[in-house]
């Protein structure tokens, strides 16, 4: 009796797993062939079993036939590494104060030791990863920015060695797509005054522009929290869908750390991306939730048109 009932109960189990799969289909049929940029940050990145997650969804992505494009910042690695160079590390108005002495550093972090972590555990798996970023060079110029400021209390502060993407050369990208294999990008920008030198760039907005010039058909934004909430803290105000006017007029009104996030999906969704979603990166393999379910994860941004279309159907 007790094989029976545990006989029926892996027949259960296997019956869930098809089901999950039958249900991945029309997902995989609709992304198929398409470039899906992530951007990679928050607790995922620093802790090891989400890490590992993390490039094992961006692996199945691509052994499925999709061609996923990981963008990275790293900013508890570049604390870390600054404070073992003694040097401090000062925030203005969210953004951290980069001297010529620290950029340095933060290229170093960025381009080496983030960016060749993520692509080697990727290629445990195989040869599918490379490492993409701007360097200076005429043939690495991924991002090119222009030096920012910030205002603060009516009063601007120089930033030093940060700024905002100004162009995106998607060319190497495209190439390692051609060849099979997933991008990871760091979000490093060329200064487009001064070549020789680099630019700290929020990875958020890089991971936006990068989609944008890639023509992706979306966009997807680890965070560490369950997504948007139009009336933080009532964790009931979880939206599931938003479009660009709707987004458009609750920004102001976001805490400043979502911002950047959700300023990058709406700049994403307006050039063309096909969508835009913020998940919880906290929860190991949220991305093949969020792509292959109908549940999804997270919010996901959408042009208005959809939203017109969806209330049109709902009626009909």
């Amino acid at each position: 009796m007790d094989t029976e009932h545990a006989t029926q109960s892996e027949q259960a189990l296997a019956a869930v797993k098809a089901a999950t799969l039958i249900e991945s289909l029309p997902w995989l049929l609709n992304y198929r062939d398409r470039v899906v940029v992530v951007k990679f940050g928050g607790n995922a990145m620093i802790n090891d079993d989400l890490k590992r997650a993390f490039a094992e969804d961006m692996v199945y992505l691509r052994t499925v036939g999709l061609h996923p494009v990981v963008v990275h910042g790293g900013g508890p690695q570049i604390s870390a590494a600054l404070k073992a160079a003694g040097i401090e590390s000062e925030f203005r108005g969210g953004y951290r104060v980069t001297t010529t002495e620290a950029i340095s550093v933060v290229r170093d972090v960025l381009a080496g030791e983030v960016n060749r972590e993520i692509v080697d555990m990727m290629n445990e798996h195989g040869d599918l990863a490379r490492g993409v970023f701007s360097d200076g060079t005429d043939e690495a110029k991924l991002f090119e920015g222009h030096v920012r400021g910030v205002e603060v209390d009516g009063e601007t502060f120089d930033l030093g060695h940060v700024g905002d993407i100004t162009d995106v050369d998607p060319s190497r990208v495209l190439a390692e797509i051609a060849a099979g294999r997933i991008p990871v990008v760091s979000s490093i920008a060329v200064n487009d005054m001064d070549p020789d030198s680099a630019l700290n760039v929020n990875a958020d907005a890089a991971a936006a522009a990068l989609a944008i010039a890639l023509q992706a058909s979306k966009l997807i934004v680890l965070t560490d929290v369950p997504g948007l909430y139009s009336d933080w803290p009532n964790r009931d105000s979880l939206v599931a869908l938003i479009t660009v006017d709707e987004l458009t007029g609750l920004l102001p009104s976001l805490e400043s750390g979502m911002i950047p996030k959700m300023t990058a999906c709406l700049d994403a969704v307006v050039a063309g991306v096909g969508g835009a979603t913020i998940i919880d990166g906290r929860i190991p393999h949220s991305i093949l939730l969020e792509i292959f379910t109908q549940r999804g994860a997270g919010t996901e941004v959408i042009p208005n048109s959809r939203r017109s279309h969806e209330q049109k159907r709902g009626q009909s």
